[in-house]
């Protein structure tokens, strides 16, 4: 087992409107339903959205967008930081389809 990965060792994966990075899972030690990885987001409208059932942290790494977490939207940049509660549908986009708005993601047991 290893404890450490990178964009370069994972394969990356694709989802509604954003291609991903899945880095960290049980694998590297994660207990709980821990995992958390890297998405970069083209698409300028919302795709389908998530909804888990674990909460969902996020951290905008680059880029500007929005965020909708249930009926709830608000601009996102570098920097800012926003959960999506359990069960609680949530998007992302970006605000200019030529500037990818990246977000580090993690779920967290409930």
């Amino acid at each position: 087992m290893t404890h450490f990965a990178s964009k370069e060792t994972v394969a990356p994966h694709a989802g509604p409107g954003h291609m991903g990075y899945t880095l960290l899972t049980e694998e590297n030690g994660c207990c709980n339903g821990c995992v958390c990885g890297i998405s970069s987001y083209t698409v300028t409208e919302y795709a389908e959205p998530g909804c888990h059932d674990d909460q969902e942290g996020f951290v905008v790494l680059s880029g500007e967008g929005y965020a909708r977490i249930g009926n709830e939207e608000a601009a996102i940049r570098k920097g800012t930081t926003f959960v999506a509660p359990a069960g609680t549908p949530h998007a992302i986009r970006s605000a200019s389809a030529d500037v990818p708005v990246e977000v580090f993601w993690f779920h967290a047991a409930i």
